[in-house]
């Protein structure tokens, strides 16, 4: 599933959870669904993170980009 698709999903799942409208067991099993789709993503992340925070030096290795502010 796509990046975008979970955190479509993990939308739904909470406006359900929200709407008060499901019962205590089927809550569970939603609320576990958006933890694991929450860990998906915060994982899809990190793993773009690193590869953004790459760059191609001179010489053709790859090096940390250093962000100065």
């Amino acid at each position: 599933m796509k990046f975008e698709e979970k955190m479509n999903k993990l939308e739904e799942l909470i406006t359900e959870l929200e709407s008060n409208n499901t019962d205590l067991e089927e809550s569970i099993t939603k609320y576990t669904e958006a933890m694991n789709l929450i860990k998906e993503c915060d994982d899809q992340l990190k793993t773009i993170e690193k590869k953004v925070n790459k760059m191609v030096n001179e010489n053709g290795k790859l090096e940390d980009l250093e962000i100065t502010s």
